[in-house]
C-alpha cells in the first residue's frame, strides 16, 4: 500500500500484517476534549497510537493564532518519532467517522513532505461496521527519528488572506456549517460571520450519506463548479480553527485538484483582532459587512 489521500477498510485490512503501517487514532470532540482519548482506551484499531488534537496536533500555548495553532515542527517531529513514524513510514489516520480530525494529521504530515499518509475512509465506524477486530492494548512503538520542517509555502498567513478580500476570482473556501458561516449562530468563537469574500462549502458536503467520501470524479465536478475556473493552486481553505479546512483540502487532493493551501489560524485567528472586517449573510446573496 502506498496511499496518499484515502484508504478503504478493505485495503487497510489487506495491508495490516503484510507490510509496516502505523495507525493513528485522531478521534476528538470539541465539546468534551476527553471523549476521543476515552474512546481510544475503550477500543481502537489494532496497534494504533493516539493523537490528541490539543496536545499533539496543536500548541495551545501560542496565543493570537487561533484556537488550534500549529505546534513547532521539531516538537511535532519528536512526537512522530515516539510513535514509531519515520519519513518512509506508511501512516493511516482515522477518527470516529467522517475524517474531520484525521485530515488534520494528514495535512500536518504533508507539510513535512511526508507522502505516504492517508485517511481511513469512514473511520472507526466503518471499520467496526464491517466486522473487523479492535483491541484495548496500548502499543509501545519502537522509537525512531524524524527530522523535517514545515513547508510554509503550503500555509496561508493572515496577510495573504487579508489581501484576498480585494481580489476577485481568488477563492477563500470556508468549511464551517452554513449557519456559522452566515453568522446566524456562533457557538465557539466570540464573533459570528465570515471573512468578506469567502465562499462556503461545509466539509460534510464531501461525504456520501454513509459518511464516506464521494467518488473522486464527483468531487472534481463539484469543486470545479465552486471554483468557477480558478486554478486549484489559488485556493485557500479555512474553517473555525484550521481543522475541518483540511477536510476540504483532502477532498480536492483526492479529486486530483492539487496545490491548494490552508489558512491555519482561520476564523478564530481572524476575529482575535476586532478591527478586522466581518461579513454576514449567504455567499449567493448580498453580504452585510461590519467591523466587530
Amino acid at each position: 500500500m502506498h496511499a496518499k489521500t484515502l484508504v478503504s477498510c478493505e485495503e487497510l485490512a489487506l495491508a495490516l500484517g503484510s507490510q509496516p503501517v502505523v495507525l493513528v487514532d485522531c478521534r476528538h470532540d470539541l465539546r468534551d476534549t476527553r471523549t476521543g482519548e476515552n474512546a481510544y482506551l475503550a477500543a481502537h484499531l489494532p496497534g494504533a497510537v493516539f493523537a490528541h488534537l490539543d496536545r499533539d496536533l496543536s500548541d495551545l500555548t501560542r496565543t493570537g493564532r487561533g484556537r488550534h495553532p500549529l505546534p513547532d515542527a521539531a516538537t511535532f517531529c519528536a512526537r512522530l518519532g515516539r510513535w514509531g513514524i519515520s519519513p518512509s513510514t506508511q501512516v493511516v489516520a482515522y477518527d470516529a467517522a467522517d475524517g474531520a480530525y484525521a485530515a488534520r494529521l494528514w495535512w500536518m504530515l504533508r507539510l513535512l513532505g511526508h507522502e505516504r499518509v492517508a485517511v481511513l475512509d469512514g473511520g472507526f465506524a466503518a471499520w467496526v461496521g464491517s466486522g473487523r477486530a479492535v483491541e484495548r492494548t496500548i502499543p509501545r512503538p519502537k522509537p525512531t527519528t524524524y527530522s523535517a520542517r514545515f513547508d510554509v509555502r503550503q500555509i496561508a498567513g493572515i496577510a495573504v488572506v487579508a489581501a484576498r478580500m480585494a481580489v476577485a476570482g481568488s477563492p477563500l473556501i470556508d468549511a464551517r456549517a452554513p449557519e456559522r458561516y452566515r453568522g446566524d449562530v456562533e457557538p465557539i468563537d466570540p464573533v459570528a460571520g465570515h471573512i468578506p469574500g469567502a465562499i462556503n462549502r461545509h466539509y460534510a458536503l464531501n461525504l456520501e450519506i454513509n459518511g464516506r467520501f464521494k467518488p473522486a470524479g464527483q468531487l472534481m465536478t463539484e469543486y470545479k463548479l465552486l471554483l468557477n475556473n480558478a486554478p486549484p493552486g489559488d485556493v485557500i481553505h479555512m474553517c473555525g480553527s484550521g481543522v475541518t479546512a483540511c477536510h476540504n483540502l483532502l477532498a480536492m487532493e483526492h479529486a486530483g485538484l492539487r496545490g491548494s493551501r490552508v489558512y491555519a489560524g482561520s476564523w478564530s485567528e481572524w476575529v482575535s483582532d476586532r478591527a478586522r472586517p466581518v461579513a454576514k449573510g449567504d455567499s449567493n446573496q448580498r453580504e452585510t459587512k461590519a467591523a466587530s
